[in-house]
């Protein structure tokens, strides 16, 4: 199994000082991937659904503070040498993907291989609105067409485009990633579009367990999902195997024990036999990463839990 955490975008830790530090002790303890997240602007009025909490409001507006994804991830290329640079997720409707697909693959010549693009639709409307992009209403589509232009620009020597969202042609496109044929596209979502849009343009399905509309929080539960990711596959004649499986438990970090929907306990907490026993289970259902939230209030207890984790639960999983 291997472990990735997130270091913030926003807050009192959000400075290069904090950053480093998390990014070199993440490096030093074995941790295999550090992941960023994204907004852009953050809109002083959210009425959109937030799809990670029972009441649908979004936990991390409060200061209105965001720094860019992509900008970050290249400031880590340089704090890091080892660990994966994961973009948990990218809004992939929020930038032109030509411009995008360039700094992801710079982010990869710089990083010598390191990045993987962690893909997502969104879910506010305000920040669409604010600014500016393809109707927030068609989000599917335009992914499904950035992905594909990615794709063509990493990979073709005289990539040409023609789609709904997106035209080029007669370009040069350099420098390509390292990675080969591209680095790997990984699909958040826990919905069936989302199994087919794994199925059709993904190297890795990256759920996060806790949406209440398709909860993923217990070893059945992800069973499930894992089977209905490969209907999706096998109608498309993808096999599973090609497919890596990822996870973003989100709500791990303070020690407590929480309770699922139907009452039983939230994997990933409570005591450490427990979550250790639940990394085992989801190992045996194919799962080969995981994403964990480790940030307390300060620098000092933020890397407390992560070495509490690596030296108390990874290596008894």
């Amino acid at each position: 199994m291997k472990y990735g955490f997130g270091v913030p975008t926003r807050g009192p830790m959000a400075n290069p000082r904090d950053i480093t530090a998390m990014a070199k002790k993440g490096e030093e303890l074995g941790f295999d991937v550090v992941f960023v997240n994204d907004h852009i602007v953050v809109p002083r009025d959210v009425g959109s659904r937030y799809p990670y909490s029972d009441s649908g409001e979004w936990p991390g507006g409060a200061s209105g503070e965001a720094m860019e994804q992509l900008v970050l991830l290249s400031y880590l290329a340089s704090a890091t040498s080892r660990m994966r640079l994961l973009t948990s997720v990218m809004v992939v409707p929020h930038r032109n993907p030509v411009t995008t697909a360039k700094m992801l693959a710079t982010i990869d010549v710089l990083s010598e291989g390191r990045v993987a693009v962690g893909c997502g639709t969104g879910w506010m409307r305000e920040e669409f609105e604010a600014i500016g992009t393809d109707p927030y209403a068609e989000r599917g589509a335009v992914t499904d067409e950035y992905l594909r232009v990615f794709k063509t620009l990493w990979t073709e020597e005289n990539p040409e485009f023609a789609g709904k969202y997106a035209k080029f042609s007669n370009i040069t496109f350099l420098p390509k990633p390292v990675q080969a044929p591209h680095p790997p596209l990984w699909i958040g979502g826990e919905s069936g579009r989302a199994h087919r849009r794994v199925a059709a343009l993904g190297d890795c399905w990256y759920p996060i367990g806790n949406n209440p509309r398709q909860s993923l929080d217990s070893v059945a539960k992800y069973a499930a999902g894992i089977e209905a990711l490969n209907r999706a596959l096998d109608a498309v004649g993808r096999d599973p195997a090609s497919i890596d499986l990822s996870y973003g438990a989100n709500w791990y970090g303070d020690g407590s024990r929480q309770v699922s929907a139907d009452g039983s306990r939230m994997a990933f907490t409570g005591e450490a036999g427990e979550i250790a026993a639940d990394i085992a289970g989801f190992e045996a259902k194919g799962l080969r990463s995981i994403m964990l939230n480790f940030q307390g209030s300060s620098l000092s207890q933020t890397l407390d839990r992560m070495e509490h984790f690596m030296r108390d639960i990874a290596p008894a999983e």
